[in-house]
């Protein structure tokens, strides 16, 4: 490169505004077809059929099962493996999940909030008592047996 043409670049460049946005102070809407966090709609009917747990490419949601004759279920999400590809959403017979158009601002500094689970209170509260009781990496009974 030409000592001249660099120079003329560098000149050009100082009176140009920068391409970057100043994104945290200067906010864009987001994109009417993004894909943020995953909802679980605890008035769907959820029958634990786990197709959703077959279909997702990086094992980001997991179904255990509570009481199958009742239909008791609470799904443990991992935001920090999905990839926001909808495919559990896509293949829910019963609609239960949705990709959420407003949560998409997930940056965190340490990976505790990541992990999510949905279901009735009473529930999660009972799966997350065995899991402390067991330890983390503790398997439970899931609803693709």
């Amino acid at each position: 490169m030409k000592l001249g043409t660099m120079f003329g670049d560098i000149v050009s460049s100082v009176f140009k505004r920068p391409a970057t946005q100043r994104y945290p102070f200067e906010r864009v809407e987001a994109p009417a077809a993004l894909h943020g966090k995953l909802i679980w709609k605890p008035g769907g009917q959820c029958n634990g059929c786990s197709l959703c747990v077959k279909d997702c490419p990086s094992d980001a949601i997991e179904i255990i099962t509570v009481d199958k004759a009742a239909k008791r279920y609470v799904m443990r999400y991992h935001a920090d493996r999905c990839t926001y590809c909808a495919q559990c959403v896509q293949v829910c017979r019963f609609k239960c999940l949705e990709m959420s158009d407003t949560q998409w601002e997930m940056a965190a500094l340490n990976r505790k909030g990541f992990l999510v689970h949905y279901g009735h209170e009473v529930d999660v509260d009972a799966v997350l008592a065995k899991l402390s009781k067991e330890g983390p990496d503790a398997t439970l009974t899931l609803a693709a047996d």
